[in-house]
C-alpha cells in the first residue's frame, strides 16, 4: 500500500450510500413482489432488486465523484466472481454491500444496512455503516474514534469492558458453517449469557462498536463486504479484529474465521473458546 495520504471525498461516499437508500432500498421494504427477491446459492441467500438498484446507484454516484476508485459490489462479484480479488489489490477500492441482511430485508424484518468501505492494496482505510430506517450510521476511519452520526450531530463511540466470561455476549453465525462444525459452534457458547445471530453484520457490528455486546464472529469465509468497514469500527471504538489464527485483518484474505470484540481480554477468551474453528 501506498504511504501517501489520500484525501477521501467523505460527503460523496455519504451522500451515496444515503441517496441509494432513499430511491432504491427504503421505497422497497416490504413492498418487494416475488419476482423482485432471488436466491443466490440457496433459499438463505437472497438478492432483490433493491440491492442490485443500490449498488447500480452506489458506482454511478463514485464513478462521477471520485473516478479514481474501483468500486466493487457485492452483486458485481456475485456476477463475475474474478472481481473479488481487486478487493485485496486496488489501491483505493470502495467495497459495497448495498443492502446487508438481504434475508432480513426481503422478510419484511427492519434489521438492515448498507455497508461501505475504502480499502488500500487490501487494508480498510475507512467505513460507514448506514442504518437505512433511522437516517443514522456509524463512521470509521483508521486513527481516528468511531463515530455515531446522523446529518446534524455526532458522538465518539466506546466498546464495552471486559466482564464475567458468563455475562458475555455476542454474535455467531452458525448457519454459516458446515453441520460438524455446529454442534462445536454450540457448545462453545454455552459458557456466555448470549450466543445469537442477526442475520445482518451492519447492525451486528454496530451493536459491538456501541458496547451493547462483546464480540462478533465470522463464517469460514470473511467476504470483504460484510466485514471490512465492521472491523475499523470496532477498532477505532477500542475493540480489536484479528482472525482466530492470530493473523491481522486484510481484504484479500478470503478463508478464515475473524474475531471481532470489545477489548483484547474478550478477544483472547473467545479465541479460546472457538480454537476448533482456526
Amino acid at each position: 500500500m501506498s504511504s501517501a495520504p489520500m484525501a477521501l471525498p467523505l460527503a460523496s461516499l455519504r451522500h451515496a450510500v444515503r441517496e441509494a437508500a432513499r430511491l432504491a432500498i427504503l421505497p422497497r421494504f416490504r413492498t418487494l413482489a416475488a419476482g423482485e427477491i432471488s436466491e443466490k446459492t440457496g433459499p438463505n441467500d437472497l438478492v432483490t432488486i433493491a440491492d442490485t438498484e443500490a449498488e447500480m446507484l452506489i458506482s454511478a454516484s463514485l464513478a462521477r465523484d471520485w473516478p479514481e476508485a474501483l468500486v466493487l459490489g457485492e452483486e458485481a462479484v456475485a456476477k463475475d466472481p474474478a472481481l473479488r480479488a481487486a478487493m485485496g489489490t486496488a489501491d483505493p477500492a470502495v467495497i459495497v454491500d448495498p443492502v446487508d441482511g438481504t434475508w432480513n430485508f426481503a422478510h419484511g424484518l427492519a434489521v438492515f444496512g448498507v455497508l461501505l468501505a475504502v480499502a488500500r492494496a487490501g487494508r480498510p482505510v475507512w467505513g460507514m455503516l448506514y442504518d437505512p430506517i433511522c437516517d443514522d450510521w456509524i463512521e470509521a476511519a483508521v486513527g481516528e474514534p468511531t463515530r455515531m452520526m446522523t446529518p446534524d450531530a455526532a458522538r465518539v463511540l466506546r466498546t464495552a469492558a471486559m466482564k464475567p466470561v458468563q455475562d458475555l455476549a455476542g454474535y455467531v453465525p452458525a448457519g454459516l458453517f458446515a453441520v460438524t462444525q455446529k454442534r462445536a459452534l454450540a457448545l462453545a457458547g454455552l459458557g456466555y449469557d448470549r450466543a445469537t445471530c442477526l442475520r445482518c453484520s451492519a447492525h451486528e457490528y454496530r451493536m459491538l462498536a456501541q458496547g451493547f455486546v462483546d464480540f462478533v464472529l465470522s463464517g469460514p469465509t470473511p467476504h470483504p463486504w460484510d466485514h471490512a468497514a465492521g472491523v475499523l469500527a470496532v477498532q477505532g471504538a477500542g475493540g480489536v479484529a484479528r482472525f482466530l489464527d492470530g493473523e491481522v485483518y486484510e481484504t484479500a484474505r478470503v478463508s478464515g474465521v475473524l474475531l471481532s470484540a470489545s477489548c483484547e481480554a474478550v478477544w483472547q477468551q473467545v479465541a479460546r473458546d472457538y480454537a476448533a474453528l482456526a
